[in-house]
């Protein structure tokens, strides 16, 4: 398999890790996850604005373009041959040089762009069918703003998913409602979507951006804003989102119902408008 190693297209077994890059001993970099359907990268451009925005917000100078970046993203995805799946890539601050705290110079360390494909067709039956979640305490960090390599926060609440066999973990802080370990959440009450500001607590997912603006196209009325936890014990719907579970129905919290626990009207329509929105992109998916 091919891959992407410092800018150039190369096999995987050519790829080497210095032992010094910053991305190995200190987590820091930022990445992205791009879907890609009929071999075609879905909001390539959003996801491409969030990196470079990133990188500037954690004060990274890059030395490639953003051009450079799109086109060594469509080539692996063509030398791969990748029909369905995802392109994951990130940019460590730099290797070469000896662990230190302070910044390297753009000069003394060149940032790392890597990425790789992985074959990943749509999760179907979750989508159509729904999962469960629960309720955990946010103790990640405070800037969760940056799509940082370091998540380790958002591992140890996933694995709190895995102990309670459910799809997701609802995070909280102080009992205002944030996101998902590795998602977005959208809680539909009385015809009405409520979604947590995208401020430095949530990450400000792709995915929810268009379902976002898919339901202003729909006239669904959307709060953007902080809200309390206590508002799942009376949710009508609750779906996640994310690049690689699109908008998938959350029909169970902590063991308990939401509404009639089957995937509710709302989130069966932005499901379709969302569809229409790939397909609009990459062509027709099944």
């Amino acid at each position: 398999m091919k891959v992407i190693w410092k800018s150039k297209i190369v096999e995987e077994e050519q790829v080497k890790v210095d032992f010094h890059d910053r991305g190995y001993q200190f987590g820091d970099g930022i990445y992205e996850v791009i879907r890609v359907h009929n071999g075609k990268l879905f909001t390539m451009k959003e996801h491409l604005d969030r990196l470079f925005n990133g990188a500037r917000k954690i004060e990274m100078e890059l030395p490639f373009t953003r051009v450079a970046v799109e086109e060594l993203l469509i080539e692996l995805v063509s030398v791969n041959r990748l029909d369905t799946g995802y392109v994951y890539f990130q940019v460590s601050r730099g290797d070469g040089i000896a662990r230190n705290h302070f910044f390297p110079t753009l000069a003394e360390s060149t940032p790392v762009l890597s990425g790789f494909t992985v074959v990943m067709g749509r999760q179907i039956e979750k989508i159509t069918s729904g999962v469960g979640a629960v309720i955990i305490p946010d103790m990640r960090w405070l800037r969760c703003d940056v799509k940082s390599i370091s998540l380790l926060g958002n591992v140890l609440a996933k694995n709190e998913a895995k102990k309670a066999n459910v799809q997701e973990v609802i995070q909280h802080r102080d009992g205002i409602l944030t996101e998902g370990s590795t998602s977005n959440i959208i809680v539909v009450k009385d015809g009405s979507l409520w979604s947590h500001p995208d401020d430095n607590y949530i990450l400000a997912g792709i995915t929810k951006i268009v379902a976002l603006t898919e339901a202003r196209k729909l006239g669904i009325p959307i709060n953007e804003c902080t809200f309390d936890i206590a508002i799942l014990n009376t949710a009508d719907e609750v779906f996640l989102l994310s690049t690689t579970a699109e908008i998938m129905p959350i029909i169970e919290i902590d063991g308990k119902k939401i509404g009639a626990g089957i995937p509710g009207p709302i989130t069966k329509k932005l499901q379709k408008a969302y569809i229409a929105a790939i397909e609009n992109e990459c062509g027709k998916i099944l």
